[in-house]
């Protein structure tokens, strides 16, 4: 199908449709996966059973609050159980044929399995949110993610889909994807935020000016919450001369479940494959949009392992309010992983806020280590920082400064901040950077 370039929209019917023709696919999907599952997922039969509920009980939406919960314990407690795919999974093998794994970062990793009709219409969201952020025919695009079942690997054919020349990057050293960028000049790239601002740092340092000397026009990021942290894609903006666009999502799922618009106000959600709850972190009790809770996913149409009521462990909240770009699926906005987050003097503290704060101060890298520890039987944080090189300022100045936007932005003082030297915190990675230690209860 020939696409007009002008039109911001890759589908625009279904970009644009009003609430209530979205919802109302969504129910008909909704009945139709949960049914589905019941049949022939051994694990949502039993659990269905002794929950005491049927699929025919949902009438609308809300019904599925009638719905127990899963999570990635039981991704992991039934995988291999009975068949090789698992007692979630709803197709026999010879069904499937794509995998992908979770990192394992938090346990043993998952499958994630996808039929051919799950990866296609899996692909074809993915173009949607390329073309979204202004990807067309005319760009060359790297995709420097990693491809060992990593499940953003596969996101480059929605970029080939879409008719970009693509450039299957994969996770080149530092040197050589610099190498490609000067000599292919793509415009542009998909990596982690902390990754696009390491690499601009070396590019500087290399002598390529990233904004001179190469041709990056936009950078997709994804994997952490930079992309979405104000003063972490503006500065990454700056150092490149390009556009910066937020990306998210779920190896449970597929590649990006979400993705940045044009207007840069949280991350506009699949809602025709996915329908989103935010429940209460302790409780379970299902929130009001617009309330920050646990974000929890039912996919509608991935029927190798459907996912009912999945609790992701991100914490954040959804908008359905109308966005500017004219799109109609609601909006998600994550404050950080409930795993990460902690409590000091009874203010919850996400990772992401100390960023936040570090990339706004100026003579410092925005590198920054996280230390959560106890003292006198009270939860306490530490950040250390590192100073530009150039940076003339005493360190203790430079800590009392940061300390200070600490405690204003967040409302707790870290116990201390320390200071570094540019370079002396081992935080830069080519991939997810590792920046919060948790010294609890060793």
């Amino acid at each position: 199908m020939k696409r007009d370039n002008a039109n911001k929209y890759w589908n625009e019917e279904l970009e644009t449709l009003p609430r209530a023709e979205l919802e109302k696919r969504q129910l008909a999907d909704l009945q139709e996966i949960v049914q589905f599952a019941y049949d022939h997922a051994p694990y949502y039969q039993r659990s269905f059973d002794k929950a005491g509920v049927k699929p025919s009980e949902i009438k609308t939406l809300k019904d599925i609050e009638k719905f127990p919960f899963i999570d990635k314990t039981t991704q992991r407690d039934t995988q291999g159980v009975g068949s090789f795919l698992g007692e979630l999974a709803a197709v026999p093998e010879e069904d499937v044929v794509f995998i992908s794994t979770s990192s394992g970062s938090t346990g043993v990793p998952t499958m994630s399995p996808f039929t051919k009709k799950d990866f296609d219409e899996f692909q074809d969201t993915e173009s949607r949110w390329f073309w979204q952020v202004g990807m067309r025919p005319s760009d060359r695009y790297v995709h420097a993610l990693n491809f060992s079942l990593y499940v953003g690997g596969p996101d480059v054919i929605g970029a080939q889909n879409l008719g970009a020349l693509c450039i299957w990057g994969g996770t080149l050293p530092s040197e050589r994807l610099l190498f490609v960028l000067k000599t292919y000049q793509p415009t542009i790239i998909w990596t982690s935020p902390s990754y696009a601002w390491q690499l601009g740092e070396k590019a500087l340092k290399s002598g390529i000016d990233p904004k001179k000397d190469l041709n990056i026009k936009k950078i997709i990021v994804a994997g952490e919450l930079g992309g979405s942290i104000d003063a972490t894609r503006k500065a990454v903006e700056e150092l490149w001369g390009a556009e910066v666009y937020d990306f998210y999502g779920l190896s449970d799922i597929f590649g990006a479940c979400a993705a940045m618009c044009e207007a840069k106000d949280g991350l506009h959600i699949a809602e025709d494959h996915i329908l989103v709850e935010t429940v209460d972190i302790h409780t379970g009790e299902v929130l009001a949009p617009g309330e920050v809770g646990e974000l929890v996913f039912t996919t509608l149409r991935k029927h190798a392992r459907p996912l009912i009521r999945f609790r992701t462990g991100d914490i954040g909240w959804i908008d359905n309010t109308p966005c500017s770009c004219g799109r109609t699926h609601g909006r998600i906005h994550i404050n950080g992983r409930k795993d990460d987050m902690f409590i000091v003097s009874a203010v919850n503290v996400f990772p992401s806020d100390i960023e936040a704060v570090i990339r706004e101060l100026p003579g410092i890298t925005g590198e920054y280590l996280i230390r959560v520890f106890e003292k006198d039987y009270t939860c306490k944080y530490s950040v250390e920082i590192e100073k530009n090189a150039d940076n003339t300022r005493a360190d203790a100045e430079i800590a009392a400064e940061a300390s200070a936007a600490l405690k204003a932005r967040i409302g707790v003082k870290p116990f201390s901040v320390v200071v570094h030297s540019d370079g002396a915190l081992d935080t830069r990675s080519e991939h997810k950077s590792k920046r919060i230690i948790d010294e609890r209860n060793r």
